[in-house]
């Protein structure tokens, strides 16, 4: 659908702004509506620092802490402005999943799945930061061990953990780089605004929005937010700001506007 296609912002706005859409979510439960509209991820690419560090190491997907961690990772889902949104997440603490701030924005209704099992989960936004990307969900019955998150390590080897292109998880080998602050775009491409981020070497994808960098002990070392304009790296939400935000995590609260593209 070629509004749905990365890129399309001027088809994607408008279709945000149809009548028709806005009427068919009304008649139409979004549960299918999610699976009669392909599912989008606004993976935003932000200019920014490249990881000046080695190569990704393939390696690191297959070791076992990664393959432990794998049940911890979700898929994140919703319909914003009559737009299905699809990206990941993980699970930081007892039923807390932490998620970018864009894939959630504007949705009503947000569930998570994890792979394979079959099973959808309501999620509630418990915290969302618009300037550092991130959001934190409450999803009640969500069986699956939190994950640690570390400080990263620059230049330490990681798997990149997450549901691209709307499928299956698959673990993507990458590395990551400095933590420093950039002048760069908030959650809604609004800027410019300083942020603290950690750059990431590796191939990011629509739909890993919200995913981990798992090292090999099956640690949080970044959470994946954006992709690099002009190379396969990108950015995620340090360490720091991810604890930050499930500390602060209580009850509802609003996920704002949709994304515009």
């Amino acid at each position: 659908v070629a509004l749905h296609l990365p890129g399309e912002t001027e088809l994607r706005q408008g279709a945000q702004r149809s009548s028709v859409l806005r009427r068919l979510n009304e008649l139409v439960p979004p549960t299918r509506l999610i699976r009669a509209i392909e599912r989008v991820d606004p993976l935003p690419a932000i200019a920014g620092p490249i990881a000046p560090v080695a190569p990704p190491d393939p390696a690191l997907t297959g070791v076992a802490a990664v393959g432990r961690a794998a049940p911890s990772v979700v898929r994140v889902v919703g319909v914003a402005c009559g737009l299905g949104v699809s990206g990941s997440g993980w699970v930081g603490a007892r039923e807390l999943v932490v998620t970018a701030a864009h894939v959630v924005a504007g949705q009503e209704e947000t569930w998570v799945e994890q792979d394979g099992s079959g099973e959808r989960f309501e999620a509630t936004a418990v915290a969302f930061d618009v300037r550092n990307d991130v959001a934190v969900l409450r999803v009640e019955g969500l069986d699956a061990p939190p994950l640690r998150s570390v400080a990263a390590s620059p230049g330490r080897a990681v798997a990149i953990l997450g549901y691209p292109g709307d499928g299956g998880l698959v673990a993507t080998a990458g590395r990551v780089g400095p933590t420093t602050v950039v002048l760069t775009e908030d959650a809604y491409g609004q800027g410019p605004v300083a942020r603290k981020l950690t750059s990431v070497r590796g191939r990011i994808r629509h739909g890993n929005s919200g995913g981990p960098a798992i090292n090999a002990r099956g640690e949080v070392e970044t959470t994946v937010f954006a992709a690099r304009v002009g190379s396969q790296g990108g950015f995620g939400v340090p360490s720091d700001l991810v604890v930050r935000a499930l500390a602060g995590a209580r009850g509802p609260v609003s996920t704002g506007d949709c994304t515009g593209g």
